[in-house]
């Protein structure tokens, strides 16, 4: 097979939660450069809207549904519309993340409130798509972060203001690493794929200078993540390119890590 047609993902349909996040933007935009129909799937349904209707206007064939991660009726309420409107799951993204952690000695409730969407919402949307995959096979694409591997390294924020990145963050990407095995295992014999990539930092305007000279030392490229950088994997995983590949887990740290 040509290897255009390898990296098409035209006729597949695609699930993106979180797809108006600041990763997930590029995420959705690759899928959909890739011929993919594309969804995307949040609480807040005004920014997917906006952004699904950008991406149309180029294009591309993208639309916005509305899902409460954390609430099953509203899992299975998407799972329900994609059935009607699309009639098949080909590829989910597990990209939704909430942050109501905001530091260390934060209240334990926020720590619930963040169970309830990373830890228990992941697998309950996963295992509910999956039931539109199961027929005709598929993959799964979870991203996850660097902080799943690795301890945070507290001189990054030295002479910010940003404060220490809280502890959830890490239970739950380390969390969704291991379940993307567990799951490339459980899943194989339905001819469902599941890959991981673990991104380093993404830039942004709203970042400290000072955070920014730190982090960006310790990078061999000498930068944070751009907004190009994850499109390209994304679409690998997705894809047929990849499949050979399973139960892997991608580190895109711009070779902090190495």
């Amino acid at each position: 097979m040509h290897v255009k047609e390898l990296l098409s993902l035209k006729d597949k349909i695609i699930l993106v939660t979180g797809g108006a996040g600041r990763y997930g933007r590029s995420i959705v935009e690759a899928l959909a450069e890739a011929d993919g129909t594309v969804i995307t799937a949040s609480r807040q349904l005004e920014p997917g809207e906006k952004m699904a209707a950008a991406l149309r206007e180029r294009g591309l064939d993208v639309h916005a549904l509305q899902v409460d991660q954390a609430d099953h009726e509203s899992i299975v309420a998407l799972k329900t519309r994609l059935q009607k409107q699309f009639g098949r799951l080909d590829v989910l993204v597990n990209n939704a993340v909430a942050r109501p952690m905001k530091w260390y000695d934060a209240p334990l409730a926020d720590w619930q409130a963040s169970m309830a969407v990373n830890a228990t919402g992941l697998f309950d949307v996963t295992r509910e798509m999956t039931e539109l995959m199961i027929p005709h096979g598929g993959a799964i694409v979870n991203i996850a972060s660097m902080m799943g591997l690795f301890g945070p390294d507290l001189s990054n924020y030295e002479g910010t203001d940003m404060g220490y990145p809280p502890p959830d963050y890490f239970f739950h990407k380390g969390g969704m690493i291991t379940l993307t095995r567990y799951w490339a295992r459980l899943l194989a014999d339905k001819k469902i794929r599941v890959n991981c990539i673990s991104p380093g930092g993404l830039a942004d305007p709203g970042q400290p200078r000072r955070f920014v000279e730190n982090y960006s030392r310790k990078v061999p490229v000498g930068r944070l993540a751009g907004p190009d950088d994850i499109k390209g994997l994304a679409v690998f995983l997705a894809s047929p390119a990849s499949a050979y590949v399973n139960g892997e887990n991608i580190l895109m740290d711009g070779g902090m890590h190495a």
